[in-house]
């Protein structure tokens, strides 16, 4: 599937969300209800021509530098624009020019919404598989962002490795993508409308964590995700019998993070204070950390929060001194497990990896 189709579909055959023929690109359950007031505020052209999977707004944005890949007609830039503040930045990067022209023809209407002085977003086209084209700085980034694009591209070990050289060491990227239970038949990658729809070009899940991490992103983790039933008979039946899901994953740029999630003794204690959090913040899917509560993790957890613009929001219990083994409950192929030693006691929160 080469650029121009998809340029084509996003540009021409795609008119609305409406005229999408699965649910793929559509993001499903219930809207946070921080983020509700901040989209009652976007223009309707561009919220008529979103086409997302998932929700990309992690927490702790105030001041942020953010890069949205695949920005499309500036949707989720320009929420994210207004989380961010005039502080902040948000850089949209698009290949299809009738998408970044509903984005750039809304400019100042959102700056005056936000009630900023001036645009605190900005738009280049080009291809999320070649980054190092356009003219970004290298470690100038704090957050990357996605919303069901790395599916599109052509070369998907490209695209992470040029996302992890512009993001600054201890950032992420934050993304929402399908993906597949098994790797896609090239043939089904020459359909334009399942490969428009984001489904035959789908990574299959292992694979991704495969490039993920080859591409320097250690121990990627899974925020969120969903199944996709596609909700079309003809569509369904051309790619039977692979199982789609949308995931939200987080990889952060942390040159510590170990293969597995290794025992220091370690804990962490959340404030609360991040204002749409104050009860508990959720990492990833097994993460969720009260408030106030101490909550024992691994030496790659530690880093995500202790290394990162989370830090602030946490106290630290412990350091790396001390090694006891692997996290208890995530034994993975140790030689020991089976052995005849005392049962290891989980820990609150249960697994860390």
């Amino acid at each position: 599937m080469k650029h121009d189709a998809v340029q084509t579909y996003y540009g021409e055959t795609l008119q609305g969300s409406a005229d999408l023929q699965t649910n793929a690109c559509c993001t499903a359950g219930e809207m946070p209800s921080h983020l509700k007031p901040i989209l009652a505020r976007l223009h309707d052209e561009v919220l008529a021509r979103y086409y997302g999977c998932g929700l990309i707004a992690p927490a702790a944005l105030k001041g942020m530098r953010i890069l949205d890949l695949g920005c499309g007609a500036g949707r989720d830039v320009y929420a994210l624009a207004a989380m961010v503040g005039e502080t902040g930045a948000v850089v949209g990067v698009d290949m299809t020019p009738a998408q970044l022209e509903v984005a750039r023809r809304h400019q100042a209407f959102h700056a005056e919404a936000f009630g900023f002085s001036k645009s605190n977003v900005e738009f280049h086209a080009g291809f999320i598989e070649r980054l190092d084209d356009l003219e970004l700085e290298p470690a100038s980034f704090d957050i990357i962002v996605s919303n069901c694009v790395l599916n599109l591209a052509t070369d998907k070990a490209a695209v992470l490795r040029g996302a992890h050289r512009l993001l600054k060491e201890g950032g992420e990227m934050y993304f929402s993508d399908v993906y597949a239970d098994r790797r896609v038949p090239a043939a089904l990658a020459e359909d334009e409308v399942l490969y428009g729809e984001c489904l035959s070009g789908a990574l299959y899940w292992n694979d991704f964590l495969t490039i993920a991490k080859a591409a320097g992103f250690g121990d990627p983790r899974r925020v969120e995700q969903r199944p996709l039933t596609i909700e079309n008979p003809e569509l369904e039946a051309k790619v039977a019998p692979i199982r789609f899901l949308s995931a939200t994953y987080r990889l952060f740029k942390l040159a510590g993070l170990e293969p597995a999630c290794e025992d220091y003794g370690q804990a962490v204690v959340y404030k609360g204070t991040l204002p749409d959090a104050p009860h508990a913040f959720a990492l990833d899917d097994h993460h969720v950390i009260e408030s106030g509560r101490v909550f024992p993790v691994c030496g790659n957890t530690w880093r995500m929060l202790a290394e990162t613009r989370f830090a602030p929001h946490f106290d630290f219990i412990g350091d790396f001194s001390t090694h006891y083994g692997i996290f208890a409950g995530c034994g993975g192929d140790s030689p020991f497990n089976g052995l005849e030693t005392p049962e290891p006691v989980t820990p609150a929160g249960g697994c860390c990896c």
